[in-house]
C-alpha cells in the first residue's frame, strides 16, 4: 500500500490511496512535548446558575464531577474516535468556572503530551464531556441549557 503522509496539496492524510480510511503512520515523528487547549459553554438560566454555584442541585457538586469527568473522557479519546492514536498523557487540567456574563459555565481543557502526535482531539474530547456532564447533573432544574462554542484555543508541538 502506497504513504499518504506526505503534506501535499490535495492529499488527505487520513485516507488510503483506495480512498478507505485509515490511521495516519506517526512511527517517523520524533517525540516532543505537545500541548492543546480547548475551551466551550454551557448557557443556564440565572437560577440554575445560582443553584449551581450553592452546591444545591440535586446531584451534588456538578463543578467537581464535571472536572473528574472531563479528566476521564480525555484519557479514552482514542476509544471514542476511530483514527485518533491511544497516547499516554501527562497531565490534564480541566477548569469549570461559573460566569455571569453567559449565564453558565465555560470548560476549558488543557492537555499535555509527549509523543509524535497532537493531543487537540484529547483536549475538544474532554471538554465536551465536562460541558455534557454538566448538562447531565443540572437538566432538571434547566433542561433547555445549551451547549457551544467548543473550539481549540491553543496549540504547541
Amino acid at each position: 500500500m502506497t504513504s499518504n503522509d506526505d503534506k501535499s496539496p490535495g492529499t488527505l492524510s487520513h485516507a488510503a490511496t483506495d480512498g478507505s480510511a485509515r490511521m495516519v503512520d506517526v512511527s517517523a515523528k520524533t517525540s516532543t512535548a505537545r500541548t492543546a487547549t480547548a475551551t466551550g459553554y454551557i448557557r443556564m438560566t440565572e437560577t440554575t446558575l445560582a443553584a449551581l454555584r450553592a452546591n444545591q442541585l440535586k446531584k451534588g457538586d456538578v463543578l467537581g464531577v464535571a472536572k473528574v469527568a472531563g479528566i476521564m473522557a480525555a484519557k479514552q479519546t482514542a476509544a471514542l474516535i476511530p483514527m485518533c492514536h491511544p497516547l499516554t498523557l501527562t497531565h490534564v487540567d480541566v477548569t469549570a468556572v461559573p460566569d455571569d456574563a453567559i449565564p453558565g459555565v465555560v470548560v476549558t481543557a488543557r492537555v499535555s503530551t509527549m509523543g509524535q502526535t497532537g493531543v487537540e482531539m484529547e483536549a475538544l474530547t474532554a471538554t465536551t464531556i465536562a460541558l455534557v456532564t454538566v448538562y447531565d447533573m443540572a437538566k432538571s432544574s434547566d433542561p433547555a441549557m445549551e451547549i457551544g462554542g467548543i473550539h481549540v484555543v491553543e496549540k504547541t508541538k
